[in-house]
């Protein structure tokens, strides 16, 4: 059996998606180990969010093999299955309940009940107390627990969305541009905060900022009319001349 499909979390192989005759992936292969930090980067159009997409069950491949887990055929669930497998999707722009605390945010994410009245007037009493101060810990808002989410911060709702989707527990989570709209100050502790959570979950990121991806310091992978273009340390691929050429510039 093929290494990399049993040591990693997503495998895909050959994956191609078209929409109207353009080619949004094209043979994309793709491999991100058990644990791994991973940036992506790359031009408008690259084919970034549509990979995302064929990962979470957005959208099916036309032909191709994704993997999750060593064994699991992604491209056979839906997205709801897909979830409940444990991958975890972040989009740009963060998603919380405004008008709940921090930590109900996080208790209402929290595996077992989905519904709102059974994690926050049942369920919720069950609930040990460490999970909750350690994903307060993790996305550093501990001191902020009991501050309403809509009075957070930009770059706080980022982190505490991060933290709602890690107390579903993830193997695999997809992080798009998470640092837009942030000061320098929230972009250097999102940076940390991420390098934390890898080894435990998998984390692949998408994003523009260099200087942000370069402190993930992490492998990382550019991609450009739906292929991998090039591959590597932040250095290697910079240096790239193609890299250079389609997407950094001279």
């Amino acid at each position: 059996m093929n290494s990399d499909l049993t040591d990693s979390i997503l495998y895909l192989d050959a994956v191609s998606v078209s929409f109207d005759g353009f080619k949004a992936l094209n043979d994309l292969s793709f491999v991100v180990g058990r644990g791994e930090l991973r940036a992506i980067i790359g031009p408008n159009g690259a084919g970034k969010t549509t990979m995302m997409d064929v990962v979470t069950g957005k959208t099916r491949p036309d032909k191709g093999t994704v993997v999750f887990d060593g064994s699991v055929d992604l491209t056979t669930r839906d997205e709801s299955a897909i979830a409940s497998l444990g991958i975890g999707r972040k989009f740009q722009k963060p998603t919380v309940f405004d008008h709940q605390t921090v930590e109900d945010n996080l208790l209402l994410a929290l595996e077992g009940p989905r519904t709102a009245f059974s994690s926050l007037f049942g369920w919720r009493n069950r609930i040990a107390v460490n999970q909750i101060l350690e994903a307060l810990s993790i996305i550093r808002l501990g001191d902020l627990k009991d501050r309403l989410a809509g009075s957070l911060s930009h770059g706080q709702k980022q982190w505490l969305e991060i933290g709602m989707l890690l107390a579903q527990n993830p193997k695999l989570l997809l992080v798009d541009e998470p640092v837009a709209g942030m000061t320098d100050a929230e972009t250097e502790e999102t940076a940390r905060l991420l390098a934390s959570i890898a080894g435990e979950h998998a984390v692949v990121v998408v994003e523009h900022d260099m200087s942000f991806v370069r402190a993930l310091n992490c492998k990382v992978t550019c991609l450009h009319e739906g292929s991998v273009l090039a591959e590597g340390t932040i250095d290697s691929v910079s240096a790239n001349d193609r890299v250079i050429d389609v997407y950094l510039g001279r």
